[in-house]
């Protein structure tokens, strides 16, 4: 059934219910996607400059062939023994410090992060919970709660086992080493001891992508990690957004960032699109969540998804798309500092490989944030054939993370396209 734009929204409302999130003032009714263009229900074509999902390109064929393969020969649970499964999580392992030698398959990111948490209490014995100010980690009842900028209304009174620490910021509070932000968790790991909840973990994303991805240094997460291990507690990594080699000079962020997690969480582009997620951490951190609790996922694992996993790890790999989004970042960071010499609006520039971005302000020297100029210059843009989006704690940061095929000359028209709109929204009342 082929419905118009105005039938779409009303349908989705009556059918979905109320404040189903969409994008921009005119959402877009895709329809086909293919590397990274996507196409809506009229024909036209736009630069995909924020998915990060179909990390490999929309419709990659590698994974679409793996897929239907797969589909076509068994699709069942982890009860039964399949290869597959195995082949993947050695694969992907293979990529990681040797004491992250086992997984957990899931569903969604959610999902490996509540399980992440479930370890972290059976490791400790405590359930202190700390994260950042200004992120983003899941949905489920539990992980929520430590979810800032997306934060429930109703819930199951879990929020005495959270506390927050200030999210880093270079452009307003800078934090060169990382001192700054290790005291900062060494002093609500104190809170949680003091309380008697004790601590049992620090979350993160290690390139605190929802926070606006600070410009941090190599290395900087040392001295937090050393104060979580100090304290007795695990490091846990949030990938789902940083990982598979989106910052261009490492696979995962954490490993740019200087520390092995305890526990690193994936999702989102794990299976491009097909929906995998899954943690990954040390045998005896496993072992021991194996005992504590009952733990089974009927569709987490399964040999389709598996499948679809293990040919987005082949065509980074084969595709050089690391590199790719190294050679391109630095290209598309040029371009963006070359656009701040024009304009004053943008007050910062930031981003490393494919994950990069500029902040709004309405003035320099008060780096007040220009947050509804942001969204102008987002929806002027998806006008133009162009869909990025914006985060941070002030929601007025452009987010562009396209998928890993993005090269050079897509930034090329993505830039100027966005020196065309920035030049057109400033005259504009």
């Amino acid at each position: 059934m082929k419905r118009d734009i105005e039938t779409l929204i009303a349908d989705r409302k009556r059918l979905l219910g109320p404040n189903v999130s969409t994008f921009y003032e005119d959402p877009v009714h895709v329809v086909k996607g293919e590397g990274v263009w996507l196409w809506d229900s009229e024909g036209r074509k736009y630069l995909d400059c924020y998915n990060n999902v179909p990390v490999v390109g929309h419709c990659n064929p590698r994974v679409v062939e793996a897929i239907c393969r797969q589909a076509g020969t068994l699709n069942t649970h982890t009860r039964y023994l399949h290869d597959g499964i195995l082949d993947y999580v050695e694969k992907l392992t293979g990529t990681m410090d040797p004491s992250l030698d086992t997984a957990v398959l899931t569903c969604t990111g959610s999902e490996a992060n509540d399980i992440a948490l479930r370890m972290a209490e059976g490791m400790t014995g405590k359930r202190g919970i700390i994260a950042t100010d200004a992120t983003y980690h899941g949905n489920t009842a539990l992980v929520s709660q430590m979810s800032q900028s997306n934060k429930p209304s109703v819930g199951f009174g879990l929020g005495q086992y959270f506390r927050f620490a200030e999210a880093p910021d270079s452009y307003r509070n800078p934090d060169p080493d990382g001192t700054k932000f290790a005291d900062a968790v060494a002093e609500q790991i104190a809170e949680h001891e003091k309380s008697g909840t004790g601590f049992a973990a620090l979350v993160i994303c290690p390139y605190f992508l929802n926070e606006g991805f600070p410009d941090n240094a190599d290395g900087w997460l040392k001295p937090v990690a050393e104060v979580v291990r100090k304290a007795g507690g695990l490091l846990i990594c949030d990938e789902v957004q940083s990982g598979f080699g989106r910052t261009g000079t490492h696979m995962w962020a954490h490993q740019k960032m200087g520390v092995v997690p305890d526990v690193m969480v994936l999702g989102k582009p794990m299976g491009n699109g097909h929906p995998i997620a899954g943690l990954v951490t040390r045998g005896e951190i496993l072992a021991t969540f194996r005992k504590g609790y009952r733990y089974f996922n009927t569709f987490g694992g399964n040999p389709v998804s598996c499948a679809a996993a293990m040919a987005v790890l082949e065509e980074i790999e084969d595709k050089k798309l690391v590199e790719n989004s190294r050679v391109v970042g630095l290209h598309a960071r040029a371009r963006l500092e070359a656009l701040k010499d024009k304009y004053d609006v943008i007050g910062d520039v930031r981003g490393s490989g494919l994950i990069f971005g500029a902040e709004m302000v309405l003035d320099r020297e008060s780096k007040e944030p220009a947050s509804d100029f942001t969204d102008r210059v987002i929806n002027a843009m998806r006008h133009r054939g162009v869909i990025h989006s914006k985060l941070g704690r002030h929601k007025n940061t452009l987010k562009i993370r396209p998928p890993l095929p993005f090269s050079v000359e897509n930034a090329d028209l993505l830039f100027d396209t966005l020196d065309e709109v920035l030049a057109q929204t400033l005259l504009q009342p």
